[in-house]
């Protein structure tokens, strides 16, 4: 990965700022995909919310786990057979395979479990890093990485926490400049900012404390 932006003066005040703005609006903020507390099944739900809403993941995913609970159920199920009940969350044939394939790698690989290694996370069929922070974090508690989706790409942009625009780079400025203690916290409230605030098109400046540098000048479409 390449280094992380360069600060600037005003960051040693107004990033804290943003952070304790964030955790005073969104104190409760948590991954807001649907699962009982099982690894696989956050996994499974992350896999499909790729360009998907996670309002549509919710109602897909009971009858996913209904069907098949765990990996060694997921791993002796039909291409189309799982097409068929993921069909609505779009893309449906890749997240299909995705999904089938990332069963049966842990079932023969890692006896149904889902690993807690970054590294090994990555080698499963349909797990970017994205993805694999989001498991690390939310399904095992381990602070990894920072999740960058396309809200916190966005609004880390907009809050002057990042010039970056590959998500990996994004990552590495938030690792530099957000406490380790908070990387999973500030994720969830990022994202919960974005989907009830800071909107892509017509963010509510208006209803945002935050320290926001973009709030000086006409936001421009993204």
């Amino acid at each position: 990965m390449a280094s992380p932006t360069r600060r600037r003066p005003g960051d040693a005040t107004r990033i804290p700022a943003v952070l304790d703005g964030l955790a005073r609006l969104y104190p409760e903020a948590d991954c807001e995909l649907t699962f009982k507390g099982d690894p696989f099944q956050l996994l499974c739900a992350v896999i499909l919310s790729a360009q998907c809403t996670d309002v549509r993941v919710n109602l897909v995913t009971p009858e996913l786990f209904r069907r098949w609970p765990d990996a060694h159920a997921l791993a002796g199920a039909s291409q189309t057979e799982v097409e068929r009940v993921i069909h609505s969350t779009g893309f449906f044939r890749n997240k299909a395979k995705s999904l089938l394939g990332m069963a049966r790698m842990l079932t023969e690989r890692h006896g149904g479990l889902v690993p807690r290694e970054m590294d090994i996370l990555l080698e499963l069929p349909g797990v970017a890093r994205k993805t694999a922070n989001v498991v690390l974090g939310t399904g095992y508690g381990i602070a990894s990485g920072v999740v960058v989706d396309t809200h916190v790409a966005r609004l880390s942009a907009r809050l002057g926490l990042s010039s970056q625009t590959d998500p990996k780079k994004i990552e590495l400025d938030l690792i530099d400049r957000v406490p380790r203690e908070q990387w999973i916290a500030f994720a969830h409230r990022l994202i919960w900012h974005g989907r009830r605030v800071c909107a892509a098109r017509k963010p509510d400046c208006t209803a945002c404390p935050l320290p926001c540098p973009s709030r000086l000048a006409p936001h421009a479409p993204d």
